[in-house]
């Protein structure tokens, strides 16, 4: 890469890792201290995060199509690391669980940062390196949420409070907006109309949106793993090692599939990050001794490693360079929605049928997008 090109994905590797390790520093706690600390119930916990989810889905959108709109970027990358800072020391503040609404809000309207972001990265990048670049960002990002954990264990292991946790978890995003501020340059934008349709996005990034959105219903979120297993016997103490084995297996990894990407192709990536999934799937209907979860887990690692540095990188490519990032906006809306309903479908499977009945219905899925994937033609 160009040195100003590997200025800028570094700059931006870094305000990731440090945003990801003060919202990881929150995680572990955040169930407790709403619950807890401001005697919310488990509904009010539900209804709080639901809201976070939609805000996120929007404000990629949003931020995209503005982006696209007014022809800048590094504004809305900036407000979108400025937010978790502002949303923490709320949070912090908080009085009771309604104070934290809108605070919830900002905190995820955050999201609108990534867009404008990944189309930066896309444009500053060649073809042959952009998986690469990708790879470093996912890298940096699990890497991030790693230590993040790691050192709200600590600090809950000196007896820090709640609140003066949430704080300390509001300074590495301050440190991201000033990265942001100084060191990323936005070239002064052609005078060029803006007129987004959805005809401007072609057949194949609406394909490509298709079978993405049949693979984001299959691939239900991490925590029914971490459910199934302690329901297989695992102790629940083990239950946050394996959170943090997937996650240094992802950021560890990224980097590598990304690489390959590069050389073999995004779709053959793709493929290979669809067929990890399918063999976590197996795993949980078939093997349920402790040995076979933990590799389970592992390769859960290696898709998530292997499927969102690919995953960015193939959706970038296929929005037109005009309206890159509204592509990207649309992408992250319409898989975010669909996010939405996984886990829920994951749930009523698992309360009606048994622990396996996610699995067998995510292999379906993931067995007719990998069919889907086979006709997807790939920009070279």
């Amino acid at each position: 890469m160009k040195k100003e090109a590997t200025r800028t994905v570094r700059i931006f590797a870094l305000s990731s890792f440090l945003n990801d390790m003060g919202s990881d520093m929150i995680s572990p706690i955040w169930p407790l201290f709403v619950t807890i600390a401001l005697k919310a119930n488990i509904a009010m916990l539900g209804f709080l995060d639901g809201i976070g989810e939609a805000i996120v889905s929007v404000s990629q959108a949003g931020g995209g199509w503005l982006s696209d709109k007014l022809k800048k970027r590094k504004l809305f990358i900036w407000f979108g690391y400025l937010f978790p800072f502002l949303s923490r020391i709320g949070y912090a503040l908080a009085k009771t669980w309604q104070h934290l609404f809108p605070f919830r809000i900002i905190d995820r309207a955050g999201k609108i940062r990534d867009p404008p972001r990944d189309a930066i990265i896309a444009d500053v990048t060649k073809h042959k390196e952009r998986g690469r670049a990708f790879g470093f960002l996912e890298a940096m990002d699990s890497l991030g949420a790693v230590f993040g954990i790691l050192i709200c264990i600590a600090l809950l292991a000196f007896g820090i409070s709640y609140r003066n946790l949430l704080v300390l978890a509001a300074l590495p995003s301050l440190v991201s907006v000033i990265l942001i501020f100084i060191f990323i340059k936005e070239k002064k934008p052609k005078k060029i109309s803006y007129s987004f349709k959805l005809k401007n996005l072609d057949r194949n990034f609406k394909f490509f949106l298709l079978l993405s959105s049949f693979f984001t219903i299959a691939s239900f979120s991490y925590s029914f793993l971490l459910l199934a297993a302690k329901e297989f016997g695992l102790a629940l103490l083990t239950l946050p090692i394996l959170y943090l084995i997937f996650t240094a297996i992802s950021s560890l990894f990224s980097v590598p599939f990304g690489r390959l990407s590069d050389k073999i192709g995004r779709k053959k990536v793709m493929l290979i990050a669809y067929i990890l999934w399918a063999y976590v799937c197996i795993s949980f209907i078939f093997w349920h001794n402790s040995a076979a979860i933990i590799i389970a887990i592992f390769v859960y690692g290696l898709h998530l490693g292997a499927l969102k540095p690919v995953q960015k990188t193939f959706i970038a490519e296929l929005s037109p360079r005009k309206y890159r990032a509204s592509g990207i906006g649309i992408f992250r809306f319409v898989t975010g929605l669909c996010a939405l309903p996984a886990s829920a479908i994951a749930g009523l499977l698992w309360a009606k049928f048994g622990t396996t009945a996610p699995f067998y219905f995510s292999l379906l899925l993931t067995a007719f997008s990998t069919f889907l994937l086979l006709f997807l033609r790939e920009k070279l």
